[in-house]
């Protein structure tokens, strides 16, 4: 076969077979495949699209150029999600030890901060001594042991699609939800997974601007992933303000062990947490149902067991045994922390999710270039929802900065990010707006 003649046929509209596929990506894995014929076939299929077929081959082929993680000794379902990036959404941090707590395996390899976006494992970078990056073998040990491991990309898993994603990156063709299914599905079928959930964003603060958008992806993601043998739903969710009320990586921390605690529960953070675990625990057989899955949920909340299982985790990869019970003298503090408080007294009547999360990344807690290090002690907290009062005592939120000057730029780009009105002017939004299922 020649690449030259795979593109031509893409261009010209024609369906490509699982050889055609798959000995593209052969030559993406190796090299043999330029960058200009990457680039080109990336641009074919952005404006002919692919076929189920298509986006199942691609998928099977870009898993199938690395590693593919085997699970073998474990008796539990090997379960995991995947969120399409939002502000404020540390779901990541109680979900995994919460579903480990009803019986799963969660193996769950996270990413860092994508644009305004926050990453998980930048939050668990916040942790003294937590190794985001262990060897395979400390890997598959928490998992085995303590049910759940959360950790960044090991080894060589679907190594044709960090390649691809890089082309795209460069060549205006990241927006391609066949390409987007693909490059996510490619690696959480190499993580060996029997059960997945798909967080699917919409609004202000996410990728997926509206909610048709969102759920186009999201058909697309649930659709592949199934045919490719991966038992997996949706849930589209709402990011037109930020799920958790702060927004930083040691703040997101903190919020994340109040929340396992007990001790303060976001509500909207809640309900999509407990609805993630639910659809994972009926995928993997425990509950027979999501609604009886959301109350395993519940239970391994209120229980303190996934708070037992998250301090296990922490301490098996590296980090302080005492954690849950001392996290604030572990977690960095910004050393200015000040109030910001609404140009005038009101009700939240909308927030521009998205301007919070870059007012983050300015502060220092996420990257403008890749090489950049995060501060992890910066960011906001007690950030105002939508329908919440804000007067001169209750600001829009906290600001922890490194100086004086950098909390009020983002005390500007805050006020910018908020809007006040009145009562009546609030939308009723469910945090879960609809569920997508095979």
């Amino acid at each position: 076969m020649l690449p030259q003649e795979i593109i031509r046929k893409k261009r010209d509209g024609g369906t490509l077979d699982a050889e055609e596929i798959a000995f593209f990506v052969k030559g993406l894995a190796d090299g043999s495949v330029t960058e200009g014929q990457v680039s080109a076939l990336a641009m074919a299929v952005f404006f002919k699209g692919l076929t189920v077929d298509e986006r199942v081959a691609l998928t099977l082929a870009m898993r199938d150029s690395g590693d593919v993680m085997d699970w073998s000794g474990i008796d539990a379902p090997i379960l995991d999600k995947h969120s399409t990036g939002g502000v404020g959404d540390n779901v990541s941090l109680m979900l995994a030890p919460a579903l480990a707590a009803c019986g799963a395996a969660v193996p769950m390899i996270s990413g860092r901060g994508l644009g305004h976006t926050g990453g998980t494992l930048d939050k668990f970078d916040s942790i003294p001594g937590y190794q985001t990056q262990p060897d395979n073998l400390l890997f598959k040990k928490v998992v085995k042991e303590i049910g759940c491991a959360v950790i960044g990309q090991t080894g060589n898993l679907a190594p044709a699609d960090k390649r691809f994603y890089a082309i795209r990156d460069v060549t205006g063709t990241v927006e391609s939800i066949d390409l987007i299914t693909a490059s996510i599905l490619s690696k959480k079928l190499a993580a060996g997974l029997q059960g997945l959930v798909l967080d699917v964003k919409w609004g202000t603060g996410a990728f997926m601007g509206s909610l048709d958008e969102a759920r186009a992806l999201a058909e697309s993601l649930v659709l592949v992933a199934n045919g490719a043998g991966l038992k997996t739903t949706a849930l589209l969710t709402d990011m037109n303000e930020p799920l958790a009320s702060a927004a930083g990586n040691a703040v997101e921390m903190q919020n994340a062990v109040d929340f396992l605690k007990g001790t303060a529960i976001d509500n909207r953070l809640w309900d999509v947490t407990v609805a993630q675990g639910g659809e994972l625990l009926a995928s993997g057989g425990i509950a027979a149902t999501a609604d009886a899955g959301m109350d395993m949920m519940r239970e391994a909340f209120q229980s303190g067991k996934a708070a037992e299982k998250f301090a296990q985790m922490v301490h098996a990869l590296g980090g302080p045994a005492d954690f849950m019970e001392k996290c604030e003298l572990y977690l960095a503090k910004a050393p200015v922390q000040a109030p910001v408080y609404a140009e005038q007294d009101g009700v939240v009547t909308g927030v521009d999710a998205r301007a919070v999360g870059v007012a983050v990344v300015a502060l220092g807690g996420g990257r403008r270039a890749a090489a950049d290090v995060i501060d992890p002690s910066v960011g906001l907290t007690d950030l105002a929802g939508v329908g919440n009062t804000v007067d001169a005592d209750a600001p829009l939120a906290i600001v922890h900065a490194k100086t004086e000057a950098e909390a009020e730029e983002a005390a500007i780009a805050l006020r910018k990010a908020y809007t006040v009105g009145a009562a009546a002017d609030v939308q009723d939004r469910p945090s879960v707006v609809d569920r997508i299922a095979p």
